[in-house]
């Protein structure tokens, strides 16, 4: 199995249990894991459409780990989607501090994938 082709996996593998946490039952799991109320239909309305997005990604570079043709595309979108994650991280550090141990985490797996598919991605035929 090429680099490529784990990357993908890898990373549709991590996303998963995050983008269930946001959206398959909200009011239990996003206070437990980052000690935010979800107290209102909106609120959870917006967490399980972040679920439903997070979930299409994951849908994606499935598909690109498994159809060649795809893969390209894939491997960019882990990129633009990791770096804009990060990028607005990078923003709320320096406006709003530092969070707590598990978002910093997510910043430096962020800032890894985005950069590790770039390089990935720059080595294909495509790229």
């Amino acid at each position: 199995m090429s680099k490529e082709r784990v990357f993908l996996l890898v990373a549709a593998a991590g996303l998963t249990p995050i983008a269930l946490a946001y959206g398959l039952v909200p009011a239990t799991t996003v206070p437990m894991l980052y000690g935010v109320e979800i107290d209102s239909v909106n609120i959870t309305h917006i967490f399980r459409a972040v679920m439903g997005l997070y979930m299409a990604m994951v849908i994606f570079w499935i598909l690109g780990a498994t159809r060649e043709p795809l893969r390209f595309a894939a491997l960019c979108s882990v990129v633009v989607f990791m770096g804009g994650l990060a990028m607005g991280r990078f923003l709320s550090l320096l406006v709003d501090g530092i969070p707590a141990a598990p978002l910093v985490i997510y910043l430096v797996l962020e800032v890894g994938f985005a950069l590790l598919g770039y390089k990935l991605a720059k080595g294909l035929p495509t790229g």
